[in-house]
């Protein structure tokens, strides 16, 4: 008897790590018996119920990949705080609740760092997200993906559903944001280094270049999160990160953007800048002993990749 086909739905299908899960799926990890259907935005609203049931009932998928959220930089979470968490919390809701109508047989909800106590030990792990409120900026943000664990565990205890999420450290790489207001490190660099180069001057990069960071590419957060819906069987969250030996400073970053974009000045650091929290180290001991053989992609190729995927989608890429 043949095994029963997969229907997987990814939800925001058209952001950084949906458009690398798509990549993997149709480059590398394709298997047998899947059908990968990714939707965005423009497939229905999320936040409203009867939009998200459409969905559910359209593909009727046995598989959930769930990644849609509203999101944002500093500036955008201080000012909607309250926005961040109703919005999120009502996708959430719809996704996970239809998922259960539609007795989807496992889903993978992205979370993020953001989520842990902003007063904590390091390395933080997976057994922390719960040990204190996070920190004031996005508050409204982490908690609503922090309650995501909190549906997991409940629709687990109650209805047995196999619901779990991952918590991915710094995503970079194609179909990134690069908006210079509202973008992450990564691709806020790329885009202040294309606009230097143009004006024939020097990337200013904010801050001393000292704090460092875990910095995961997209291409390798896709296979991890492929490898999640298939083989991790624990409700509990599992982060996915480089490990804490391989923490990377703002200032080597910048090295690596402003050689990946071709640039020949010097970097000039703007030390009036605040540089932020100096590290927010995560541990990925779990993930070692789940996949010891697994191998990240060396930054300075990830990074040149995506400097070279935002020179040649300048015109089309979100900014």
């Amino acid at each position: 008897m043949a095994s029963q086909k997969k229907k997987i739905l990814v939800t925001g299908g058209s952001g950084l790590v949906g458009m690398a899960i798509k990549k993997i799926v149709e480059k590398e990890e394709s298997g047998p018996n899947e059908e990968w259907i990714f939707i965005s935005s423009k497939d229905g609203d999320l936040t409203d119920f009867e939009s998200t049931k459409a969905i559910f009932d359209k593909h009727q998928p046995t598989h959930v990949i769930h990644l849609a959220a509203m999101v944002g930089g500093l500036f955008k979470n201080l000012k909607y705080n309250l926005d961040f968490w109703r919005l999120n919390i009502k996708i959430n809701d719809n996704v996970l609740h239809n998922a259960f109508l539609h007795k989807v047989q496992k889903c993978v909800s992205c979370l993020s760092t953001c989520i842990f106590p902003d007063k904590t030990t390091y390395p933080i792990d997976e057994t922390m997200v719960h040990n204190g409120p996070p920190h004031d900026s996005n508050f409204g943000y982490a908690y609503a993906k922090r309650m995501i664990d909190v549906q997991n565990r409940a629709y687990n205890k109650q209805h047995g559903c196999q619901f779990t999420s991952v918590i991915p450290t710094n995503v970079y790489g194609p179909h990134d944001n690069y908006n210079l207001e509202d973008s992450h490190v990564i691709p806020g660099l790329i885009h202040k280094c294309y606009i230097a180069m143009k004006k024939d001057e020097p990337l200013i990069v904010w801050g001393t270049g000292k704090p460092r960071r875990q910095f995961i590419y997209s291409l390798d957060l896709a296979r991890l999160m492929i490898w999640v819906l298939r083989e991790y069987n624990e409700i509990d969250p599992i982060i996915l990160s480089v490990s804490e030996e391989e923490e990377i400073s703002i200032k080597e970053v910048a090295g690596l953007v402003a050689k990946g974009m071709g640039m020949t000045k010097d970097l000039v650091f703007d030390t009036s800048k605040s540089d932020g929290q100096f590290k927010k180290t995560a541990s990925n001991e779990k993930l070692k002993k789940l996949r010891p053989d697994f191998k990240f992609t060396d930054p300075s190729i990830a990074i040149k990749e995506s400097c070279q995927w935002f020179l040649d989608n300048y015109e089309t890429c979100r900014k």
